[in-house]
């Protein structure tokens, strides 16, 4: 939630206010709901408003900005929308295309895709792709998001405790994209019905080396995106191959 004391804790790491990019986790509010097949538009429309009113708390957080995701009522379902606020501003980034379908994780009942595309934008100085958990499975769009001259693709996920999969899919988004790769995971489990989320963030470099996991001991990673390697990186194999 955020207020109260959880939140206080979750955010005092960032006191010094030194970060120019904070990446979260994958609609990180509130409980998560796609756990079973049916929609149910009461819960959606709960948790869509919990996350509206968590803007101001994001934007307030002595970072130069956020990239986080958001649920969004459109229609007869919900979007997942990536956004990051800047200087108190809204700046829409991308919106979730691909969607499981499995206990836990019940999202194609849920979601839609209102804004088709994956583009690049510019967050505190950096060029920024995003691509919501499971997209980081499709190395495709995080090349087109390194030829687009992305120099982070930020992946806000929210997956279970075997992280063998997302750590070499983020090592294998950076080798195709010349980018850095930071990604942000929901931890702990809520109901018997939710699934057991497993927390452990990873850091890759512009040269697919894994630099660092987050874990219970260390939850928050911090990392300096330089985008001289990113853009040598992009002129090295396999990403300069057309």
């Amino acid at each position: 939630m955020p207020d109260g004391e959880a939140w206080a804790d979750a955010t005092a790491m960032l006191e010094d206010g030194t970060e120019d990019v904070l990446v979260t986790n994958e609609m990180p509010f509130g409980l998560w709901h796609p756990t079973r097949h049916m929609f149910n538009v009461d819960r959606a429309r709960e948790w869509a408003n919990l996350h509206e009113r968590s803007l101001d708390a994001l934007s307030r957080l002595p970072v130069r900005s956020v990239i986080s995701s958001r649920p969004i009522l459109s229609g007869n379902r919900l979007v997942n929308e990536a956004f990051a606020p800047v200087d108190s501003q809204y700046h829409f980034l991308h919106q979730k295309h691909y969607f499981p379908a499995e206990n836990g994780w019940q999202e194609q009942a849920w979601f839609e895709t209102a804004k088709e595309g994956f583009d690049v934008a510019a967050v505190a100085g950096v060029t920024v792709g995003v691509l919501l958990c499971t997209e980081l499975m499709f190395p495709e769009k995080a090349r087109w998001l390194g030829q687009l001259g992305a120099d982070l693709i930020a992946v806000p996920r929210a997956t279970g405790t075997d992280h063998r999969m997302w750590r070499t899919a983020a090592s294998m988004a950076a080798i195709v994209s010349g980018a850095y790769v930071v990604s942000s995971n929901r931890v702990g489990q809520y109901d018997a019905a939710a699934p057991n989320f497993g927390g452990g963030g990873i850091v890759v470099d512009a040269d697919g080396q894994e630099v660092a996991m987050a874990n219970r001991h260390q939850p928050a990673v911090r990392v300096g995106i330089d985008k001289a390697l990113s853009a040598a990186a992009k002129s090295k194999y396999p990403v300069y191959v057309r």
